[in-house]
């Protein structure tokens, strides 16, 4: 191996596969929560051109974390015959649902404000923290005996969490119905996109290749294995499973909406019982 590849192969390195809430998941939800917490905290201090490079920052990290994974993914080494192989993984192209926020953090981060930047931070605070949350909370089967790949997961998610709540805390969108319909879009756009490239992966032959490429897990040529929708993919048409899917992240990013709305109603409510009791003299 040359440094390059070792370098790489040093990120292959093993540990017992983490559990759900055992060590490694509790710890990744108790940094998690104390990063909101301190968001909640300090929200007052911080600004919008702050909120904007923090989505930057944690975009342009999200990224490297990402061609590292790529990477690691692609590299074998045979221990038998001392050889390198370098084989890209279709599976693990980076454009699920939950990878959008690595391109839209970049581009919100690189934008001035306007619809376009209100609509990607309106999605990155319903869609993408409805999306981490639930990783978070309920890990699945997304813990590997590979350190990286672990550590991987567990960053992208709880990114997604604090980023939805800095955007919700700090007032960087409104808390109004439009709100939702401006992230629908861009769900919808992306949706777009994962749907065109599962359709030119069978175009170009992509099927013959027996590897397997399911953006979104919508691709009407592979199953579907997330909870619950796995089920309706097996046993309703195949419209019925996208009508379910849109639908059913759809209402997760309104509820999520609605929490958020609810929230901010209570906040707003007892500073108007407070200002009412030590009324400014």
């Amino acid at each position: 191996m040359n440094l390059f590849e070792k370098f790489i192969y040093a990120f292959q390195k093993t540990m017992q596969t983490p559990t759900i809430f055992g060590w490694f998941h509790i710890l990744w939800l108790f940094i998690m929560i104390v990063a909101c917490a301190l968001i909640i905290i300090f929200r007052k201090k911080i600004s919008q051109k702050g909120v904007k490079y923090t989505i930057l920052t944690v975009g342009i990290l999200l990224i490297l974390f990402e061609i590292m994974k790529q990477l690691v993914y692609s590299f074998n080494w045979n221990e038998e015959t001392q050889t390198v192989t370098w084989s890209y993984q279709w599976y693990a192209f980076p454009f699920q649902f939950c990878s959008t926020p690595m391109y839209l953090m970049l581009i919100a981060g690189l934008c001035k404000k306007n619809l376009f930047r209100d609509s990607l931070y309106a999605y990155l605070a319903t869609f993408a923290l409805f999306g981490g949350f639930i990783v978070m909370v309920y890990p699945g089967d997304v813990f590997t005996s590979t350190i990286f790949i672990s550590i991987h997961t567990m960053l992208w998610h709880s990114s997604m969490v604090v980023i939805g709540v800095l955007i919700w805390a700090t007032n960087s969108i409104e808390f109004k119905q439009k709100t939702f319909l401006k992230a629908l879009c861009v769900f919808a756009s992306m949706l777009a996109i994962a749907m065109l490239a599962n359709f030119i992966w069978k175009w170009a032959g992509g099927i013959e290749t027996g590897q397997t490429f399911n953006m979104f897990y919508i691709s009407p040529y592979y199953s579907c294995h997330l909870a619950l929708l796995s089920t309706i993919y097996a046993n309703a048409p195949y419209i019925v499973f996208l009508l379910c899917y849109i639908l059913g992240f759809s209402l997760a990013a309104y509820i999520v909406t609605m929490i958020a709305f609810a929230i901010n109603y209570g906040y707003l409510k007892n500073k108007e019982k407070k200002d009412k009791k030590y009324p400014l003299k």
